[in-house]
């Protein structure tokens, strides 16, 4: 690389508008909806039912970089904590 200054320029528009994260993406975190719960209902839930509850409501999440190999039966979340789970949510403002 040179230390030349260069004779002409490019000026570029960006439009950030499509790299905006969502509405749900700024809201809670797993540990806050975790809080949430245990407070509100007393009810320890874990990460994997807020998942499923948040893949119920339409909010994407990540592809799990950590699955387990060779797993066949996956708990599903309980009625009573998935309302819960909902609650929290709405709370939130994420549904």
């Amino acid at each position: 690389m040179s230390q030349r200054k260069a004779d002409t320029h490019i000026d570029i528009k960006l439009d950030l508008s499509e790299l905006d994260i969502t509405a749900a993406e700024t809201k809670a975190t797993y540990q806050e909806i975790k809080d949430y719960v245990l407070e509100k209902y007393g009810l320890k839930v874990s990460t994997l039912y807020i998942s499923q509850v948040k893949t119920k409501c339409g909010i994407i999440e990540r592809e799990c970089y950590n699955k387990g190999e060779g797993k066949n039966r996956v708990p599903q979340c309980p009625k009573e904590k998935e309302d819960a789970i909902m609650d929290a949510l709405k709370y939130f403002k994420m549904i």
